[in-house]
């Protein structure tokens, strides 16, 4: 009888663990699926990259040149595109670019924090331009060296879905311009802090599982691909068109020099 128990306890307890990891597979499908559904699919068609740029609602009000996180000019080629989300409940994307204009959030290698954009739902506000670096990622690491920052919005009455889609295009129409591959789009957690008891920091958090980047972050970096492919899709459109109107020119010249020479040798006859 005893033996009997001890086998049933361990099939049990077994049965439980093979639960478990399809539990949490589950919870992290049913976030993106959610996101998904809300947000819909994105449009398999091409995009004009200057709408999309127009659509995106940038409001340009940058930190005054030589102060604060732009005290000192650092030029910057972009290879990378950081994101991040802000953690603060209280403070919407204007907010933001009043306290870096302020010199409000100290930090970083300069003594001052400085990225390029804060995203809530409805708009972007620019705060340094993209050709400089920032202070957001990893102190003198590449992630502030070569990445464009961005930062998501959580304030009250913000709605997230609506804040990483628009940051999803952002960042997608950021690739176009700037030529960085989707490869190149890490979250804040891929840089280490050197220094930090935890060197890799659980941001941005609504998109980590356990603090790391996952399948809901994968899928994040999915939706920014598809809003790039349909960019790099007009392009392509665009080419197709002027390739398809010089073909069609060629032919008419044919047909108007063919149409020549029959009508100048029925002049002679």
């Amino acid at each position: 009888m005893k033996a009997f128990r001890i086998v049933i306890l361990t099939a049990v307890f077994s049965s439980i663990l093979l639960v478990l990891p399809g539990c949490n597979t589950n919870s992290v499908s049913q976030r993106s699926t959610i996101w998904e559904r809300e947000l819909g699919a994105v449009l398999n068609t091409p995009e004009d990259p200057n709408r999309a740029h127009k659509d995106l609602n940038i409001k340009v009000d940058l930190i005054a040149k030589g102060s604060y996180g732009r005290r000192i000019f650092r030029e910057m080629s972009p290879r990378y595109i950081t994101i991040h989300s802000t953690q603060n409940y209280t403070g919407d994307a204007y907010a933001h670019a009043k306290a870096l204009k302020r010199g409000a959030l100290r930090g970083g290698v300069i003594g001052y924090l400085c990225w390029h954009f804060t995203v809530q739902d409805d708009a972007v506000i620019q705060h340094i331009p993209t050709d400089e670096r920032g202070e957001h990622a990893d102190f003198d690491g590449p992630g502030n060296r070569y990445s464009i920052g961005i930062e998501m919005c959580e304030h009250n009455g913000n709605s997230q879905t609506q804040t990483m889609e628009r940051t999803a295009k952002l960042a997608a129409n950021l690739m176009y311009h700037h030529k960085i591959p989707i490869d190149n789009i890490r979250a804040h957690y891929h840089w280490p802090r050197a220094g930090y008891s935890t060197p890799n920091k659980n941001c941005p958090h609504f998109l980590m599982e356990s603090g790391k980047p996952g399948d809901t972050w994968r899928w994040f970096v999915g939706r920014i691909n598809q809003h790039h492919q349909r960019l790099i899709a007009y392009d392509e459109a665009i080419q197709e068109q002027k390739r398809l109107e010089e073909e069609a020119r060629r032919q008419n010249s044919i047909v108007q020099h063919v149409w020549h020479r029959i009508t100048n040798w029925l002049r002679i006859g």
